[in-house]
């Protein structure tokens, strides 16, 4: 597929993908710069529900203007009807790939955690919930920027949860109680996940484990966490208590 054409883009490299969406590298030959496409992957291709997953994420997305969030430019179909998406491609690393260096000092985790922070607020504004905050969507550029990269699952206010019942989203080790509970996700979820997340961060370690999903969830839903500063005696108690209070 690589060095195709797709509409006014020509793929260039493939840069990941994972459950509904893979991801592509590409130029956009009709205004000369290099973007990132998502399309909806082949195997859901019939899946309603996941194309309004896909649809959901766009307008999501292309409805916030906010310094630590993707930009999207547009949403489209190739000539196999298979959805796509084009957003702003950015040279760095993702959180994940940070985080699994090393744990990150305190003061950059909690920049990195604020910016994050500040992109979300802007969506809750908006009425949007991201459901989905993990280190895998947030990326570090090249110049030092904060940015939330994935609103695949997100839930715009006023509208159905679009998932089957029972169906649960979102990565389970950053799951709030209500989405591992299956209830109704609301600003909370993303405050929670950002807690899980900064506190990965900087001790290197998650705040709940489970080998298997049922024991991660078992977790978060019955379990209480250790103290960061605990785990990190660095780590002031102030800061601890931020996390705890997410």
């Amino acid at each position: 597929m690589i060095g195709r054409t797709v509409s006014h883009y020509k793929l260039l490299q493939r840069l990941g993908g994972g459950g509904m969406g893979v991801v592509y590298k590409a130029e956009d030959t009709r205004l000369g710069r290099i973007v990132a496409l998502k399309f909806l992957n082949t195997e859901v291709l019939t899946d309603e529900k996941a194309k309004k997953r896909f649809l959901h994420e766009a307008q999501a997305a292309s409805s916030l203007d906010h310094p630590n969030i993707c930009q999207i430019f547009e949403v489209d179909t190739d000539s196999g009807g298979r959805l796509f998406m084009s957003m702003a491609c950015y040279s760095g690393a993702s959180l994940r790939e940070r985080i699994d260096d090393a744990p990150l000092e305190v003061s950059e985790g909690f920049q990195i955690a604020y910016s994050v922070a500040q992109g979300l607020s802007c969506a809750h504004r908006h009425g949007i919930i991201h459901r989905d905050i993990k280190p895998a969507n947030v990326m570090i550029t090249d110049e030092g920027y904060v940015k939330i990269v994935d609103f695949g699952l997100a839930k715009l206010a006023g509208r159905s949860r679009v998932t089957q019942s029972g169906t649960t989203l979102g990565t389970v080790a950053y799951m709030s109680p209500e989405q591992a509970g299956e209830d109704e996700a609301g600003e909370r979820t993303d405050i929670w996940s950002l807690g899980v997340m900064l506190y990965e961060m900087i001790t290197g370690r998650l705040p709940f484990r489970g080998q298997i999903d049922q024991a991660m969830i078992y977790s978060i839903l019955s379990e209480d966490h250790t103290p960061a500063c605990e785990v990190n005696p660095a780590i002031p108690e102030e800061c601890s208590r931020i996390i705890d209070r997410c």
